[in-house]
């Protein structure tokens, strides 16, 4: 099965090679490099550093969903100020139609309309003035109950905005409190990976392309991918070679490009490229989009990973999958299954 029939995709692929091979090698090809010594101690490291990243990626997460969240509450304030200024300009307006029939009434010498039709002598007169008096006195009911709703609705709206005022607050605390621990988790991550030599850092990649190796492989001997061999749709297509094409450029947590990304960026900014707009965060991705079985999958679906759905690929055929790994590595294509899968989700369901 090709990985997609998008047009580049195959240069996209010989532009960064897998950091994990899509499928196992082939008989007969040469074994792993020994583990240098001391390399247990450093295979723990690894996994300190993995699992610190990891829990970045999650804090990530709430991170954007919170900046989301937040973006959408000021939008929502924004909109109803702009309402209030409506309401507002509407009960000037409905003032100054009132405060007209006040100085007509004053101009008339002060009669009420009905006390004018009482006294007059001409029967057409007085029915014409009837008529007129019904419509007047209707008008007037109709001015003044429109006054009282336009009033009841700027004391809602004065209520709406507080509660969105204080949802507001309330997503700017979580945005700092997540971005705390983002940048903690990264630096003690960084941290732990600059204490290391040169030959260790070198082996720590080694160590990281062989355990997504190994987890690869035991995911392939299961048989999962014997029955995948969903087709992309023209969106799907769209929204890899988008993905591709962002091979190479950095992972920055909190980035949706076009220079660099992270992973739910890239997946999202990818979808959009297709023209279809998904959820922000992987979680939310997770959540709110329609799920696949395995087998069902398709260039162009996601693949949460992780229990707590912290991180976000994009497959693309042939058991591989593209994303934005984590501080420190660049956008690049790996074993779909190089990583614990919680689910598959499709954009364009």
């Amino acid at each position: 099965m090709a990985i997609v029939t998008a047009p580049g995709l195959a240069a996209g692929v010989a532009h960064a090679a897998p950091a994990t091979p899509a499928v196992p090698a082939a008989p007969g090809a040469p074994a792993a490099p020994a583990p240098l010594p001391g390399a247990k101690s450093l295979e723990q490291v690894r996994k300190d550093i993995e699992e610190l990243y990891r829990q970045a990626g999650s804090a990530t997460d709430a991170f954007n969903l919170a900046e989301s969240e937040t973006k959408a509450q000021s939008e929502k304030i924004v909109e109803i100020a702009n309402l209030v200024v409506a309401g507002q300009n509407r009960i000037t307006a409905l003032k100054g139609r009132a405060g007209a029939a006040a100085r007509a009434q004053y101009r008339s010498g002060g009669l009420p309309a009905g006390a004018e039709l009482a006294l007059s002598e001409n029967p057409g007169q007085y029915l014409d003035g009837a008529g007129r008096l019904r419509q007047g006195e209707k008008a007037a009911s109709d001015l003044l109950s429109e006054l009282d709703r336009t009033q009841a609705d700027l004391r809602q709206y004065a209520m709406d905005a507080a509660a969105h005022w204080a949802t507001l607050e309330a997503n700017r605390v979580k945005q700092e409190t997540a971005k705390k621990q983002v940048e903690e988790k990264i630096k003690a991550a960084e941290e732990l990976e600059s204490k290391l030599e040169a030959e260790e850092k070198a082996r720590l990649i080694q160590l990281e392309q062989e355990a997504q190796y190994k987890a690869q492989t035991a995911w392939l001997s299961t048989g999962a991918m014997k029955d995948v061999k969903g087709t992309a749709t023209d969106a799907g297509r769209r929204a890899v070679q988008f993905a591709t094409a962002q091979i190479g450029k950095p992972y920055i947590w909190g980035a949706v490009g076009p220079d660099s990304f992270d992973c739910s960026g890239l997946t999202s900014k990818a979808w959009l490229a297709a023209g279809k707009g998904i959820p922000r965060t992987s979680q939310e991705q997770l959540r709110l989009l329609p799920k696949v079985a395995l087998k069902d999958m398709r260039p162009g679906d996601l693949i949460i990973y992780f229990d707590d759905a912290s991180h976000v690929g994009m497959y693309v055929g042939d058991g591989a999958m593209v994303h934005a790994p984590r501080p420190g590595r660049h956008v690049t294509m790996a074993g779909a299954g190089s990583m614990p899968i919680k689910a598959v989700v499709r954009p364009d369901a």
